[in-house]
Formats: structure tokens, C-alpha cells, sequence
């Protein structure tokens, strides 16, 4: 499987491995220039989005290093990751959104 098709649950191989919390996969595909971190699943929810409302602070660590990740991408529910993250009560990835300085704590979701 390339870098952009998807499985017959339309994720890409880089959303799987946030599905499956593999931070060594995930490490390799962003480590990739043909990697968009920002293409979002079916339902539009970004990897960071599953990263965040999933609670997998390594994940989430390792997306916000690429500059190129968008912290305030919302899903088709309007919901951000921070969104997701503060509603799932996970506090460790809140602040590692909120440390990097371009997650908007203001939108509206």
C-alpha cells in the first residue's frame, strides 16, 4: 500500500498506525516528504484529530514536530483536535496543543 491509498476503511497507512497507536510506524511515514499529515479520514477527522480524541500523547508529540501539521484543522462535526482532547479529559495532550503555540483555544466547535 502507497502512502495515500486507503484500506476498505478508507484510512490512509498513516491514520492506521494512529488507529493502532504504532509510534515507530508513525515515526517513519513523517518522516516522509510524500506524508500529508493534514489528509483526513472519511468522517474528516485529521490524524491529529484521532491522535488527540484517542489520548495517544506520543502520537500527538510526534505530529505536532512537522510544522506543516495544522492543530486547529476541524473534523465534519466542527470539532478541533484540542476539542477532542479537552472533552476526552486528556490533559497531557491539551497542553502538549496548547505548548506548541498555534492550536487556537478560542475556536468554536
Amino acid at each position: 500500500m502507497s502512502t495515500h491509498q486507503r484500506d476498505k476503511e478508507d484510512r490512509t497507512p498513516l491514520l492506521e498506525a494512529i488507529n493502532l497507536g504504532d509510534e515507530g510506524v508513525i515515526k517513519l511515514l513523517l518522516e516522509r516528504e510524500d506524508v500529508d499529515p493534514n489528509r483526513p479520514s472519511k468522517d474528516d477527522g485529521t490524524p491529529l484529530s484521532w491522535a488527540a480524541s484517542q489520548g495517544h500523547e506520543g502520537v500527538v508529540k510526534l505530529l505536532l514536530e512537522r510544522q506543516d501539521v495544522d492543530p486547529d484543522r476541524p473534523d465534519k462535526d466542527d470539532q478541533t483536535p484540542l476539542g477532542w482532547a479537552t472533552i476526552c479529559g486528556y490533559e497531557g495532550v491539551v497542553k502538549l496543543l496548547l505548548e506548541r503555540g498555534d492550536a487556537n483555544p478560542n475556536l468554536p466547535d
